[in-house]
């Protein structure tokens, strides 16, 4: 009897050999007794990249840094969330047609709602990329009072206005008025661990700080707000409930969260 045929999925980025990505969906996919394989690409050419899924037939593609914004102009569809946000983290090759989702928003909306209200709070967002889009979307879905934070006056100004939200230029980065300032920036991931995006004389004025940032589990930045008194949150869960949404969306089916969120949990130790 033949075996079922094998589904390709993969992880599209540059730099990538620190990602979980593979080792997190892997995980979940054989739990979930799916005749597939996850695997990472250190993309040079997104363009042949994208063009390669449908001539590899991979079924879905994770997204990740560099690219969030730049491969929206290689699909060919995007659904309600991406096309707002201006971002995709996620590709759904079905039959063919490339469409393009995102699903960091709900992953940072689950995680925050994991130890905190949203409704009606004020988030200092610090960067205004493509991740930066994805959260200020999930804080206005759920309530929250973004305001955006970037050393570049114009990007933030810019990201700001697509949202109606307001903006502080980083200048004045020490009068912001906010419960909980979240980092979306890549400053102080691996390797490169010794750089935090925020001074930590900077800290003390938010009850929360967020490192959407998941390896290293323990930032700079999240290790300092620690010693200035601040509760924090690793970027863990946001990238734990992102990835199981792209499941959701390839497969239709829901996959084990615990289980992804365990072995992740579980290289990270080892690694720090």
């Amino acid at each position: 009897m033949l075996d079922a045929p094998l589904n390709i999925y993969a992880v599209f980025g540059n730099p990538i050999a620190h990602s979980l990505s593979p080792l997190m969906h892997q995980t979940a996919m054989d739990r979930m007794n799916l005749s597939a394989r996850y695997v990472s690409f250190c993309v040079q050419d997104l363009k042949g990249a994208v063009q390669g899924i449908r001539a590899l037939d991979i079924r879905g593609v994770s997204v990740t840094l560099p690219f969030k914004e730049e491969v929206i102009d290689y699909l060919d569809e995007l659904e309600e969330g991406a096309r707002e946000i201006g971002a995709v983290n996620t590709i759904w090759n079905h039959q063919g047609i490339l469409k393009g989702y995102n699903t960091d928003w709900i992953g940072i909306v689950r995680a925050l709602k994991e130890v905190m209200e949203i409704k009606g709070k004020r988030f200092a967002v610090l960067g205004a990329g493509g991740a930066a889009k994805g959260v200020i979307y999930g804080l206005i879905q759920a309530g929250g009072l973004p305001l955006v934070l970037n050393r570049t006056h114009s990007k933030a100004e810019a990201l700001a206005k697509s949202f109606n939200c307001p903006f502080r230029p980083f200048s004045e980065r020490g009068q912001i008025e906010a419960d909980c300032l979240i980092n979306t920036t890549s400053l102080g991931m691996a390797p490169k661990t010794n750089i935090s995006p925020l001074s930590r004389k900077y800290l003390k004025q938010f009850t929360w700080v967020v490192d959407i940032i998941y390896n290293p589990l323990k930032t700079k930045l999240l290790r300092e707000a620690e010693e200035c008194g601040c509760q924090t949150l690793s970027g863990v869960g946001m990238f734990v409930h992102q990835g199981a949404e792209q499941i959701k969306i390839w497969t239709g089916l829901e996959p084990p969260r615990d289980m992804m969120r365990e072995v992740v949990l579980r290289a990270l130790e080892k690694n720090n």
